[in-house]
């Protein structure tokens, strides 16, 4: 008997039905990834076994152990639910409650599942967040969500997942945030506890590379239609379905423009760092530098690529540079030969539509009480109060058709749309205002791989067209090769190597370059890449 059988299954949100009779079985140990583009009915899917869908309906049979979840009470679902089948969800930042340490959150799984008591449940959740690859696991117990970075409280959701040893795990996108040797570890940790634990997992992903590596068997879902399922291998070699032979084709391009020589610099920075203060005990602070010493410069048309594992300062450098971090900083920033280092917020704020930012989590970055229309259209009445109604309007309805949306999107809200579709609506908000300056924090990261080349040919489409210039932040090394002219490397803050892109890319000459090169080989292919990793250097937090 299989471990988890769904018979026919359709979901509804009132007259919208999202995903239509879909069938597949998991056996236990067995590992199965469902792919697909934004939209296609993925996650609902996985979000069904769970009955975590708000306000759906449901048809057909999910049967886990033989016992159809669907007819289960409220009551014996939560028995279920961490326990039996865990899951990682995509967007940690919004799964993990901000007003409540890592530590305590996990350790309440534990509690509450296992029945063991407080001081057992503190010393396993240092084990288990161990486990998953995060630094000085007993100081970070004691953090909360804010405090981490985005891989980090990624690696967090992971632990808390794990703690009750379930029969089946539900990873929803669970190396979206993960630089590239952190989803290495994890896909590797995953594997070991499958082994070892017999565990069924279900992959949520538009990484096909990670899924070619990782699962047993592969089902492509498109509008909600499971349309093809077979072994990995198979799938690969010998797609059926003119969707699936689509998706596999679909690989970043180099997408560069080449910058005019004589394009003036819109960015400098000189000797910028960044620190934090750290409380320990009720008394005594400790001074943690997240950048240090780093100098930049970026020209009007020109792409320059930040790389480094989580947390080694690319998000902090990219909110410094735009006067939007937190941390104490120091050095020179010069904007459009303007000294905003020494300007004062109320100053600094009329150059704000020329400086914008693309987030990495869209939905903690949109707000869930308004419309689509209101979330683009923001930035625009702001900036340009001479719009009228009609005007900022169509500038919107403009802004969401380049990005590959459309008109009808106007009156949602957020929650309503995928993963990839929240992040699509933050990056039409930031390009209706053409600013000189985008930050793009992990922009793809959350993207299927076809809508992710789609939003690549875009920006470079956009930089070519308005001469914008771009910070990309991004542990996806395909995706800066794709589209970076130049390349900065950071480590513990500091930069290591910094040069063109190809010739990073080719010849590294740093130790840890190399490490960060040979796991995304590995990602694309194991077995060839996997004395690189073995070679390189230890990982060094």
């Amino acid at each position: 008997m299989s471990l988890l059988e769904i018979r026919n299954l359709s979901v509804a949100f009132g007259t919208s039905t999202v995903v239509n009779d879909v069938s597949f079985t998991i056996a236990a140990g067995e590992k199965l990834a469902i792919v697909g583009e934004s939209g296609s009915g993925k996650t609902v899917t996985a979000l069904s076994i769970l009955r975590l869908n708000q306000d759906a309906q449901y048809g057909g049979q999910i049967l886990f152990e033989g016992q159809d979840i669907l007819t289960r009470s409220e009551a014996a679902m939560r028995a279920v639910r961490g326990k039996d089948v865990a899951m990682i969800f995509q967007e940690p930042m919004t799964a993990l409650n901000p007003l409540f340490t890592i530590g305590n959150q996990i350790a309440e799984v534990l509690m509450q599942h296992e029945g063991i008591g407080t001081k057992a449940a503190a010393l396993r959740t240092v084990e288990l967040l161990d486990k998953t690859g995060i630094p000085e696991p007993a100081r970070r117990a004691l953090s909360y969500p804010h405090q981490l970075s985005g891989g980090q409280r990624q690696r967090a959701m992971i632990a808390m997942a794990l703690a009750c040893k379930p029969k089946l795990l539900i990873a929803d996108e669970p190396t979206t945030a993960l630089d590239v040797t952190i989803q290495v570890q994890i896909l590797e940790l995953l594997n070991q506890l499958q082994r070892e634990e017999n565990m069924a997992v279900l992959m949520i992903s538009h990484d096909l590379n990670l899924v070619r590596h990782f699962a047993d068997r592969v089902g492509v879902m498109e509008h909600g239609r499971l349309v093809e399922i077979a072994p990995t291998a198979e799938l690969f070699a010998q797609p059926r379905q003119a969707y699936t032979r689509q998706l596999l084709a679909s690989r970043p391009q180099r997408q560069v423009n080449p910058v005019p020589a004589d394009a003036p610099v819109l960015l400098a920075a000189q000797q910028l760092s960044c620190s934090f203060q750290i409380k320990q005990g009720w008394f005594k602070k400790s001074q943690f530098i997240a950048v240090d010493d780093v100098t930049l410069t970026l020209q009007q048309g020109e792409t320059l690529g930040i790389v480094g594992e989580s947390g080694s300062g690319k998000s902090t450098l990219g909110m410094a540079l735009l006067r939007l971090s937190s941390a104490a900083v120091e050095g020179r920033i010069q904007f459009d030969e303007q000294p905003v280092s020494a300007m004062s917020s109320a100053a600094i704020r009329p150059l704000r539509a020329k400086m914008q930012v693309v987030f990495q989590d869209p939905f903690a970055s949109l707000s869930p009480r308004r419309t689509i229309e209101q979330i683009v259209g923001e930035g625009l009445a702001l900036h340009q109060p001479q719009l009228n109604a009609a005007a900022l309007r169509a500038a919107v309805v403009s802004g969401l058709l380049e990005v590959g949306l459309s008109a009808d999107m106007l009156s949602r809200y957020p929650h309503e749309f995928s993963g990839g579709q929240r992040q699509r609506i933050a990056i039409a908000r930031v390009l209706v205002l053409k600013p000189a300056l985008i930050l793009l924090d992990e922009p793809t990261s959350s993207l299927d791989v076809s809508v992710q080349q789609q939003v690549l040919l875009l920006l470079a489409e956009l930089q070519r067209k308005y001469g914008m210039a771009y910070l990309f932040i991004s542990h996806d090394l395909a995706v800066i090769r794709a589209m970076a002219h130049r390349v900065m490397v950071l480590k513990d803050g500091k930069v290591v190597e910094a040069g063109l892109t190809e010739a990073i890319m080719s010849q590294p000459s740093h130790p840890y370059t190399q490490r960060l090169l040979a796991a995304s080989a590995y990602a694309l292919d194991k077995q060839s890449a996997k004395a690189g990793l073995e070679r390189a250097p230890a990982k060094e937090e």
